[in-house]
């Protein structure tokens, strides 16, 4: 059978690869009959993400990037165990239908099949009922606080999630793990070192003020407004998706997450669009109130937690920029990230001096 692409490149299923699909899809007992209507779902994720039709039902297919990288596959599986998880809870999350543990079928690859979420991603768009109501929106953040709240207070090891991740010291970690990551870059000719202001200043303060309790539990590890669907009708979540950064750690580095990248200024393409660039929405005062009506959780070192978010995330960005000034990534990518990382440790900054 031919190995041309179905439809289109940007669908990343061979016609071979639907076939073998198909055959899998009966052996498994999901259903017998051709699979149609492939098609890619939009997102940020590296990530191979298909739709398809299977008569009755809409399946999305998920795996690893065409060319896998080393841990590919394991993060694939670690992503539908932790949606395995959530089963039965009350965090909005797509629920997995099957997963295939053999790279065999679809060449190299393991996958999963979830059901398709009925939801919208406001990072893309916005229905007229949310970009017509700023309560709407404001409501859309406390909604998205109530998900957060419910993740952080699942007990990961009655979950099945134990051995996951390696939750003690988890926070002590953060900052040689990413200090470590950002020194890794001098390897890419043309990058010439970071050039961000703060760096050091903020991987101190990190240090000097660990937080000295917390409690482990589920850390989606890249929450934000992107990586959640919303209901077209209402307020509410859909699904929280892209799991693939989840381990155990301590849960309120989502919330900082949420509040780092909370209406970033400046940031074309990746915060400072979509919902994010709207008027109306909720202030990170309202949203950490209202995470803390849904949490048990001590919120005192919030600000530490938001410190950290952008100290990480940040050097995350940096990476595609080194990788750009070596002409392994689109110098226009790279230079938006940068600009990215330098607001990101600017608000870190600013957040440090308001709590000094």
């Amino acid at each position: 059978m031919s190995n041309d692409p179905v439809r289109n490149e940007s669908v990343e299923l061979t016609a071979a690869e639907v076939a073998a699909l198909t055959d899998w899809l009966a052996s498994s007992g999901i259903g017998a009959g051709d699979v149609s209507g492939v098609r890619p779902v939009g997102g940020g994720t590296q990530n191979i993400m298909v739709q398809f039709d299977l008569e009755p039902s809409t399946y999305i297919l998920r795996r690893g990037p065409r060319h896998l990288r080393p841990r590919s596959n394991d993060a694939i599986l670690r992503e539908s165990r932790v949606l395995n998880a959530l089963a039965g809870t009350r965090v909005p999350h797509p629920r997995t239908v099957a997963v295939c543990d053999d790279p065999t079928v679809l060449g190299d690859a393991v996958f999963y099949l979830m059901e398709r979420v009925d939801g919208f991603n406001p990072s893309l768009e916005l229905p007229a009922l949310h970009a017509g109501s700023a309560q709407v929106r404001r409501d859309m953040g406390l909604h998205l606080m109530d998900a957060l709240a419910a993740l952080g207070e699942i007990d990961y090891l009655s979950a099945g999630l134990d051995g996951f991740g390696k939750p003690q010291g988890f926070l002590e970690r953060q900052v040689p793990r990413w200090m470590a990551e950002l020194n890794s870059f001098d390897q890419f000719d043309g990058y010439g070192g970071p050039q961000i202001p703060g760096v050091d200043r903020v991987a101190s303060w990190l240090e000097a003020n660990l937080p000295q309790t917390w409690r482990p539990g589920i850390l989606h590890g890249d929450f934000h407004f992107a990586n959640a669907m919303f209901k077209h009708d209402s307020a509410e979540v859909a699904a929280i998706v892209d799991w693939e950064m989840s381990t155990i750690g301590d849960p309120l580095l989502d919330l900082g997450w949420v509040l780092a990248t909370w209406q970033l200024p400046g940031v074309p393409g990746m915060f400072g669009t979509g919902l994010m660039s709207q008027t109306g929405l909720a202030t990170p005062e309202e949203l950490v109130a209202r995470y803390a009506a849904g949490s048990d959780r001590n919120l005192d070192a919030i600000a530490w937690y938001v410190v950290l978010a952008c100290f990480k995330l940040g050097i995350v960005l940096e990476g595609t920029h080194a990788r750009a000034c070596a002409g392994l990534a689109p110098e226009k990518t790279g230079e938006e990230l940068h600009q990215t990382t330098v607001l990101l440790f600017e608000r870190a900054i600013n957040t440090i001096k308001e709590h000094q």
